[in-house]
């Protein structure tokens, strides 16, 4: 370290970076932050301010993690009172263990028994399907109407399709029905048509229907095509899913944030504290179950996900004390409270998620 590039020797009275004024008592740019320092770059400066940062960051993860485990609500609360410097930025932080914890999870997974479970009941015996089937036809006639409001009537109309043609609608009768009705005739006519003729080729196949060839068409044409086939796809979606999770949950906190914010508008927080509180407790969620599933994996068994589950409403319940400094009754219902609506807004938000992953997938 005796050249070292902090040494005053090398310090400047200008900043290299934004020109700032700089005295040689200046060991960094105070506007900028830059290193005062003139000296030439060589290797070894690379090499040590390289391992420095790691330390530094080492201790900042394991101040982080400390008190993450160990102290619940303390890193929120002091975070906002703007002790900063000792923990690391709870975005970064939450983006960095549920990384961790998604990749953990994915090996849980097994694709191939969805894929097989699908094809077990793609492939279910004749006599069970035409029973089914003989039943739904017993039904009245003036009943079929509301069959179809639930779903049902597509069973019935499966019977008679035996091929495109069966359910042919051209451009014109499309554009006269809703929009919803519409996309769901699309699918339908581009599904069928595809297990007909095997055409993929989204501009050849509408121009066979002789439907127009908007952008919008061509993609749903390619929709109808993965449909008609998800039998492999739908492990393909479910991956794509999952390793889209971590940004999905990152913006679903802050719409979560939303209520939380409601539910303590009599208190001094702003909607920015909410987040990093929510952030911290998803973080420590993300941890726990890690560690469950590496316990799962050498063979301690299931129990270890109802204890990381119990561990994790007590840390929650004991979070919210210490961080809105609540008494216990006002804590306990707000408690319910909060994990009632995060279960209602992670179903929907789930659903949709799903959705938009098919879609763009």
């Amino acid at each position: 370290m005796s050249d070292s590039r902090l040494l005053r020797k090398y310090r400047g009275e200008t900043c290299l970076n934004c020109n700032h004024p700089l005295d040689v008592s200046d060991k960094f740019c105070a506007q900028c932050g830059q290193l005062n320092t003139l000296k030439k770059l060589k290797v070894g400066d690379f090499v040590r301010e390289f391992f420095a940062s790691i330390i530094s960051y080492d201790s900042r993860l394991r101040n982080t993690l400390t008190a993450l485990l160990f102290k619940p609500g303390k890193i929120s609360e002091e975070y906002i009172k703007g002790k900063r410097r000792s923990y690391v930025n709870p975005f970064r932080f939450y983006l960095s263990v549920s990384i961790i914890f998604f990749i953990i999870y994915g090996f849980s997974l097994n694709f191939d028994a969805i894929d097989y479970n699908i094809r077990k009941l793609d492939n279910l015996s004749e006599n069970t399907s035409n029973t089914f089937k003989q039943e739904l036809s017993e039904v009245p006639k003036e009943d079929l109407a509301h069959l179809d409001s639930l779903g049902l009537n597509k069973y019935l109309k499966n019977d008679t399709i035996t091929s495109y043609k069966d359910i042919y609608i051209s451009e014109q009768e499309l554009d006269s029905l809703s929009f919803f009705t519409t996309l769901d005739k699309r699918l339908d006519l581009y599904q069928q048509f595809y297990e007909d003729t095997s055409i993929t080729n989204a501009a050849l196949g509408l121009d066979s229907l002789k439907h127009t060839k908007t952008y919008y068409h061509r993609y749903l044409y390619h929709k109808g095509v993965q449909l008609s086939d998800v039998t492999s796809n739908l492990s393909s979606v479910l991956s794509y899913f999952i390793n889209k999770l971590p940004i999905i949950i990152f913006f679903y906190l802050p719409v979560f944030a939303l209520f939380v914010w409601l539910l303590y508008i009599r208190n001094p927080f702003s909607y920015a504290e909410h987040i990093v509180f929510l952030f911290h407790i998803q973080s420590l969620f993300f941890v726990l179950y890690s560690f469950a599933f590496i316990l799962s994996y050498i063979g301690v068994g299931q129990i270890v996900f109802y204890g990381a589950t119990l561990i994790f409403f007590f840390y929650l319940y004991k979070a919210m004390r210490r961080f809105y400094k609540q008494r216990r009754f006002k804590t306990i219902v707000k408690f319910i409270i909060v994990n009632f609506v995060f279960l209602i807004l992670a179903f929907v938000g789930a659903i949709l998620s799903f959705l938009v992953s098919f879609a763009i997938f």
